[in-house]
């Protein structure tokens, strides 16, 4: 049995339980209990083998805090009738009957115990684990990137536009596209859950591209990813790393990139990629539009998936989404090797879709969502959003229509909540036509057809 590997094991799984990534602890902790039984069983000592025995106790402690709180977020997620939660959220407005204060002899304190390769137990405090694993307190300020050698400007300006830890965007937020979410599972979560597994020629894939026509869902999948993962997202546009000065911008997209591997696990997501990496050498490309391109295919090499010795946890994951795939550099196609089409919805797609943008509103018993879906046929999620979106203002404007802005702002709110009628839809789809050709789509096809990677 390898002792170091039964500490690394420990290690990464407090470390993803304090960044939140709580499956991937709960793998973690799983198999270094698994991995100290049986280390348990080989031992003669009794003294060595209850002390094992001990850790093994408080690791399985750990794996239930875990796992309690993996319970508490999926129940937060079930919906409840807010007047069933209201009074348990109550506070008391007297100040006599508030509960006293705990004492601080009575607080919890976490305890991290850790087993070096010489059998040493060694007990750390919550403060002092992160300062062994090179992080702040969680009462301090969170981890901020040492931009030595760099623009000050520049790093604040990726932090504050770029940075997203928490996209909060999950699976269920997104309808259809299973085909799509299965293989961005396999190619980009998996490898986060199961790193031991994705070693070798198993490796993840260096990056991926997501092609499709606009308003499919592109951006919602990369960030459902991101959350789904537990890793910080980079969003990227053109315009973030361009600059007016000679140089910076190739500055820009080196220092994305080690910013990424300082707050890895990361997902950095390239929208509008063929803007950024169009074909070189073409007549009308620029001297620096080509070191840009240049500095973010090295990059991209560097970066790369992880190998038989990398730590799963330091993983940087590049996803690319593009309405002209047939724009993009042959050498950047190369790097992003898995090339996934984001089609249009289904009919079933489009009947979710049409439940999800209208569950905040009041919808009347005449509407026929079926219906609806026959009639958007061809039209993309975002086409469906902008049909739900004007058919759920319809009411409102009958109700305005003829009256003056004094009577408007003295409309009371309940005057104007009336229900959606498929007479609204009617008439919203008269004025709203879908956004993708069916020429379009032929391309999106025969491209994928001679370059895709499903």
């Amino acid at each position: 049995m390898n002792l170091s590997e039964i500490c690394d094991n420990a290690k990464k799984g407090r470390e993803y339980a304090l960044l939140g990534n709580y499956e991937s602890s709960a793998v973690y902790y799983q198999g270094v209990v698994q991995q100290i039984h049986k280390h348990c069983q080989s031992l003669r000592d009794p003294a060595l083998k209850a002390r094992w025995q001990q850790v093994r106790q408080e690791l399985t402690n750990e794996y239930e805090q875990v796992k309690g709180i993996m319970g508490t977020l999926e129940s937060f997620r079930s919906e409840k009738p807010a007047d069933v939660l209201a009074p348990q959220w109550e506070r008391p407005e007297d100040p006599d009957v508030w509960p006293p204060p705990t004492p601080a002899e009575h607080r919890c304190v976490c305890v991290f115990v850790s087993v070096c390769q010489n059998n040493c137990f060694h007990e750390y405090g919550v403060s002092s684990f992160f300062l062994l694993k090179g992080k702040k307190d969680p009462d301090g300020d969170q981890k901020r990137f040492d931009g030595t050698g760099y623009d000050s400007d520049l790093v604040d300006s990726l932090e504050r536009d770029i940075v997203s830890r928490n996209p909060n965007v999950h699976w269920d937020d997104i309808a259809d596209l299973e085909d799509a979410k299965k293989l961005l599972r396999e190619a980009v979560v998996l490898p986060m859950w199961m790193p031991d597994f994705f070693k070798g020629i198993r490796r993840p894939w260096k990056g991926v591209l997501m092609v499709g026509p606009p308003g499919t869902g592109k951006t919602m999948l990369a960030k459902a990813v991101a959350t789904e993962c537990g890793t910080t997202f980079f969003n990227v546009s053109s315009s973030t790393l361009t600059s007016k000065y000679r140089g910076e911008s190739e500055k820009l997209v080196r220092l994305l990139f080690e910013m990424a591997r300082f707050y890895a696990p990361t997902t950095i997501f390239i929208d509008e990629v063929d803007s950024i990496c169009g074909r070189r050498g073409t007549s009308d490309e620029h001297e620096a539009s080509r070191r840009v391109k240049s500095e973010l295919l090295v990059q991209m090499d560097g970066v790369g998936g992880a190998l038989d010795n990398d730590d799963p946890s330091k993983m940087v994951m590049v996803l690319a989404a593009t309405n002209f795939p047939w724009d993009i550099d042959e050498a950047l196609r190369r790097r992003l090797e898995k090339r996934i089409y984001i089609p249009l919805p289904t009919a079933e797609g489009r009947v979710e879709l049409l439940k999800i943008n209208l569950r905040e509103v009041d919808v009347a018993a005449d509407v026929d969502l079926d219906l609806i879906a026959e009639k958007i046929e061809g039209y993309s999620g975002a086409d469906i959003t902008n049909v739900c979106r004007d058919a759920s203002m319809m009411a409102m404007r009958r109700r305005i229509q003829g009256l003056s802005p004094e009577e408007i702002r003295a409309l009371s709110k309940d005057e104007l909540q009336m229900p959606v009628t498929m007479e609204d839809f009617t008439l919203t789809l008269r004025k709203i036509s879908k956004s993708v050709s069916a020429a379009d789509l032929e391309k999106y096809e025969a491209w994928m057809t001679e370059f895709g990677s499903v």
